[in-house]
């Protein structure tokens, strides 16, 4: 079983952390990294995230032949619904994941992450799922998701901090830590936090095995469903021949 993990941020450090993070909970499975050819370095604004769909659509172009599934391990998932509609396998975002999961596990969740531009682009996001009324509130902190990886025991207490904050304040029963710059961090935080606290970086890798273990049925007609051919200009070789032949 072969899983493309996409990192469509342009460093590869991140990619290396992500896969670090997720290869003790994907057993038996061979993951192929893809990091974002173009781009930001790291997604901190609407523009980043728009350029970056473009570069998670390149990457599953190039690498996603013989693959069973793909992992978008990027927080907010850039080119989610779109990659869902051109790969006839299972494609799982690292937020829509963590969302759902935190969704299952309290009334009401909140998110935590690096980046003070990411709350409005998070609660557009979690109301396109159809969770808007279940999500308690964004609460960002200053450091952004790189700067977190960067520095990790110096972002512990201020994770807490923040997690503890919207329980108190917002009614959350559980709180994501969301942001591949995050991943592994929810362990050292839980001990601080009297409610659940998810890390989006590892829940989203369990929700592509269990995508894979149910099954797959890809539509064969409507949203989702493979689009109709387009010819193109300016794309790389791979992105165009995949639009030109679904």
């Amino acid at each position: 079983m072969r899983i493309l993990l996409i990192n469509p941020n342009t460093m590869p450090e991140m990619t290396d952390l992500v896969v670090r993070v997720v290869t003790p909970h994907l057993p038996g499975v061979s993951l192929k990294a893809a990091t974002g050819r173009f781009g930001a370095q790291y997604i901190a604004s609407r523009s980043a995230g728009a350029i970056a769909a473009h570069a998670a659509l390149e990457a599953y172009a190039e690498h996603g032949e013989g693959c069973d599934a793909v992992y978008l391990a990027c927080f907010g998932d850039p080119g989610l619904f779109a990659l869902k509609e051109l790969a006839p396998i299972p494609v799982i975002g690292m937020a829509e994941a963590s969302c759902k999961a935190a969704a299952q596990k309290a009334g009401r969740f909140s998110i935590v992450t690096g980046g003070e531009r990411w709350g409005p682009i998070l609660h557009e996001f979690v109301a396109m799922l159809g969770l808007g009324e279940r999500l308690a509130a964004v609460e960002t902190v200053a450091p952004t998701g790189a700067d977190i990886a960067r520095d990790p025991e110096g972002s512990i207490a201020l994770l807490a901090a923040a997690c503890r904050k919207t329980a108190q304040r917002d009614g959350a029963g559980a709180v994501i830590l969301g942001g591949a710059g995050l991943a592994g961090l929810a362990a050292r935080v839980q001990p601080l936090v009297d409610i659940p606290v998810l890390c989006s970086v590892e829940t989203g890798a369990k929700a592509v095995l269990a995508a894979l273990a149910g099954g797959f049925d890809k539509p064969a007609a409507g949203d989702l469903a493979l689009p109709p051919p387009v010819g193109s200009k300016g794309l790389s070789e791979r992105l165009a021949a995949l639009l030109a032949k679904p």
